[in-house]
């Protein structure tokens, strides 16, 4: 069955807000259990999966046409097939052989690191729940169909466009589709087809998320055909280009210039000199090739796949590969403070009346608002939940007004069983003492507000300043009305306080501090008070923190905030649209900033951060929003992630290194011995066996292990680097190679079959163990290298060896050496590993080629 046929078989109905929700179900062909698992794997082959975008392709097929789809791979591959018909089919062969064989070896790389990805983000997934075959399930969110019953409450994600079958208390944030930033009211009903978008209370959308209250829907639409979807290639963006992302490109970018410099200069070159002009353009091409660094993109993923492999030992999902590398340029993290630094478990230490006394009136109170709210469960919620002493059997809950991070307030209307139903509302103490006129006294009685303000207020700021976090609580009888809104949270009753603890978790001042000697510093942004927050902070080591409050902060101009932010340890009181500003003037400082968030209100800053960071319990937009998921709250855990993505980000800098300096020298000497040379100093199909062959150690850097001194610092990329780097030991390569000719010409009096020989022997081997060298910034010695990376090397070093004692040696174009050469080409490979070492002290330890700075070589 198409997918045409589907949409006839079960069509979409059109303006569905405007028709009865019966009629909508009976066209979808579905019901209130919900479709079968059958029905929904048959509609998702039919409707495709619920996904706005196509992932990338990852078919083993398309893997590997992808390796030989850079435009000089099908140059060199028609090239080759045009000496085919020009008769010379055992260079082409050659040739061809090599370049398949360089494909092959990135595609099983590749392959195996995009299954070892897809298999992480599995556990990463976003679920939806439904009713299938009469039972409620999890599935996965990709999975919905059209027809599905799904359960939404609080921080759910909204999987489709949807119409409301039932709803209690439902606020949804609409703010990524309509702009609204107010959570809008849903209810079921039948509005008209004409209705816009921001007005269709009875229909939830994709792309949307539940802030409070629960609902059943039936999904109408998924995928691109939701209204999120028709807009989905202006709502939702390409994530930002991480700094290393950047880097890569750059690089790239770098070396394509010099590539289509040298294929110029080189074939304009070879011609002029009357050589063949196709063996000419082979040569160039090869040339090309070989300053390519082809297996870049291969080993760029084996590196993310190997680091994520790494964090998911610890539990750590990557949803996004590319937030690996910005572990190790973080240096600043910005978390919430509760269950991070605190133990999370919060516990009630005392109900108070106004006057600070104990108050189990107000126990009562605060235990009926937290057993009736239907909203987003917190940690103080389930504290009071937790309060088994408190008989609520009497109360029958009326009605609900959800919390909003505006009001700051939850109200709840009961029948305790007299005339009156009673509303409970607790809340932020400021908040609550805004919408209250009087105050419950000791016995009772209910007296003026305003004389009492004063005392109230002073009152909160003792308990804040020993550290408890506090609410209010309130009281009004409803008359005439068995339900309530916002309007209805005026001229209350203060009944008195409640006092929570959340002590600091055990060690976490040891882990602050070895977070701290990686170089991230942590800033905490809290909605709690100001003297709660300092609290807690002077509690972890900071004796004298700098508080910035939310207030404070909106007087603030941009630029200001910028400046202070820096100087800034805990943002107190601050509310949810003012996270993203805060995390925006830290990057805005030159800093690559994480974020820490699990709740509803976290998503923009989650966004907005370099590295968003939420955990397994979070809510669904959390999780969506963020680009690691961690196992719970834990700093400790989070340390390990930071020490692997700078493992990850080093060792793809090796690659990048030893390409630069390897290939660039060789191919700077090839193009330079072509002038004077009366004949190639290198048969195109030798210059591939050579990138071909030390590629192969290439492969194994990302389990190489990792200098600490490049684990202790967050690292930065850096092109001026990058190129002071190529330039400095891609000469110095070039030198050697000069030598190594002057040796073979002048001293050894060789042919072009010895000198190629010779030539292809100082080429590998010391592009192969120089890798030794580069790879570490101490003297190679005192630096362990990683066995597979060790084991690659002498095998390369081995093989490029023999090849010219091989049956195949002819084929290749080589010739076997007299001992007393071989033994001079060692030596001049031992030289240039001596130089290098010089070299490399020079670069990083001071001179005219050392970088200006220490973030130019990767550490900031």
């Amino acid at each position: 069955m198409s997918k045409s046929d589907a949409r006839n078989a079960f069509p979409s109905p059109e303006a569905f807000w405007g028709r009865h929700v019966g009629d909508v179900m009976r066209q979808l062909g579905t019901c209130p259990e919900g479709i079968s698992d059958a029905e929904a794997r048959a509609r998702r082959g039919h409707f495709g999966p619920n996904v706005l975008k196509k992932g990338r392709r990852t078919d083993a097929l398309h893997l590997l046409l992808r390796q030989f789809s850079s435009p000089i791979s099908l140059i060199l591959i028609f090239a080759a097939s045009l000496s085919f018909l020009l008769q010379d089919s055992t260079e082409a062969t050659i040739i061809l052989v090599i370049v398949f064989a360089s494909g092959l070896l990135g595609f099983w790389q590749e392959r195996g690191a995009v299954h070892a990805v897809e298999k992480l983000l599995c556990l990463a997934q976003i679920k939806a729940t439904v009713r299938r075959g009469r039972l409620v399930k999890e599935i996965a969110e990709e999975d919905a169909v059209p027809g599905d019953i799904v359960c939404l409450r609080a921080g759910d994600g909204v999987p489709g466009d949807c119409l409301l079958i039932e709803a209690k208390d439902l606020y949804v944030d609409e703010a990524t589709l309509t702009g609204e930033t107010c959570p809008v009211e849903k209810s079921v009903g039948v509005v008209s087809a004409a209705t816009p978008l921001r007005e269709r209370t009875n229909s939830v959308w994709m792309g949307t998320h539940v802030v409070s209250g629960s609902a059943t829907v039936v999904i109408v639409r998924t995928g691109t055909a939701t209204e999120f979807g028709k807009v989905s290639d202006r709502l939702v963006l390409r994530p930002p280009e991480t700094e290393f992302e950047r880097g890569v490109r750059e690089f790239g970018q770098l070396l394509l210039r010099v590539t289509l410099l040298l294929l110029f200069v080189v074939f304009s070159i070879n011609v002029y000199l009357a050589r063949p002009v196709l063996e000419s353009f082979l040569f160039a091409l090869a040339l090309a090739v070989g300053i390519t660094p082809q297996m870049l993109p291969a080993v760029v993923t084996m590196n993310l796949a190997y680091g994520a492999r790494h964090m998911a030992g610890v539990n750590v999902i990557v949803k996004r590969l590319e937030a690996i590398e910005n572990f190790g340029s973080m240096n600043i993290l910005c978390s919430d403070k509760t269950g991070t630094l605190t133990e999370g478990a919060v516990r009630l230490e005392a109900a108070l009346d106004p006057e600070g006394a104990r108050s189990d009136r107000v126990l009562r109170y605060a235990c009926i608002n937290a057993a009736f709210e239907t909203g987003y469960v917190n940690p103080i919620d389930r504290a009071l939940r937790d309060r088994q002493e408190v008989d609520l059997s009497t109360c029958r809950k009326l009605d609900e007004v959800p919390y909003d991070f505006v009001r700051k307030r939850l109200s709840i209307l009961v029948d305790e069983g007299g005339t009156e139903p009673l509303m409970v509302t607790k809340g932020a103490c400021a908040n609550m003492l805004a919408v209250c006129s009087h105050v419950s006294g000791s016995s009772g009685e209910t007296v003026d507000l305003r004389p009492l303000l004063g005392p109230i207020q002073q009152r909160c700021a003792e308990f804040n300043a020993r550290g408890y976090r506090m609410l209010g609580v309130a009281t009004k009888r409803i008359r005439g009305k068995r339900s309530i809104t916002r309007d209805d949270e005026s001229d209350m009753t203060f009944a008195g306080f409640l006092l929570f603890s959340d002590p600091p978790r055990v060690g976490i001042t040891g882990t602050l501090d070895r977070l701290k000697d990686l170089g991230v510093t942590l800033k905490i942004i809290t909605g709690d008070s100001a003297l709660v927050a300092q609290n807690v902070s002077e509690q972890i080591g900071n004796r004298f923190p700098e508080v910035l409050t939310g207030e404070d902060l909106h007087a603030l101009s941009d630029e200001a905030l910028r400046v202070l932010a820096l100087d800034v340890d805990v943002f107190a009181e601050i509310d949810p649209n003012q996270k993203e500003r805060i995390i925006c003037a830290l990057k805005k400082s030159g800093n690559i900033v994480g974020y820490m968030g699990d709740g509803i209100n976290d998503a923009s800053a989650l966004h907005a951060a370099d590295v968003g960071l939420s955990v397994d319990s979070a809510a669904d937009v959390a999780k969506e929003a963020s680009d690691i998921v961690l196992p719970q709250k834990n700093l400790e855990v989070l340390e390990q992630a930071i020490r692997e993505g700078r493992k990850t980000f080093a060792n793809t800098l090796k690659y990048v290194f030893m390409s630069t300096s390897a290939t660039f020298g060789t191919m700077i000497s090839m193009a330079g011995a072509s002038l004077f040379l009366p004949f190639l100093p290198l048969l195109p199909k030798q210059i591939l066996l050579t990138n071909f062959l030390t590629d192969i150690p290439a492969m194994t850097i990302p389990s190489d292990n990792v200098d600490g001194e490049l684990i202790d610092r967050p690292q930065r990329w850096s092109m001026a680097s990058i190129r002071r780097f190529m330039v400095a030991f891609g000469l110095l390569s070039s030198v050697f190679d000069f030598l190594t000719f002057g040796v073979l010409l002048l001293l050894l009096h060789t042919g072009s079959v010895q000198f190629r020989t010779g030539w292809f022997l100082e080429s590998v081997v010391s592009a192969a163990l120089i890798v030794l060298v580069i790879r570490t910034r101490r003297p190679w010695v005192e630096s362990k290298p990683g066995k597979n990376l060790v084991w690659s090397t002498l095998g390369i070093v081995a093989a490029t060896l023999l090849l010219p004692f091989s049956p195949v040696s002819n084929l290749c174009g080589f010739s076997p050496m007299p001992i007393g050469y071989l033994a001079t080409m060692g030596g001049i490979v031992v030289l240039y590993i001596l130089a290098a070492e010089v070299m490399k002290k020079r670069f990083y330890g001071g001179g005219s080629c050392a970088p200006r700075s220490a973030c130019e070589v990767g550490v900031e």
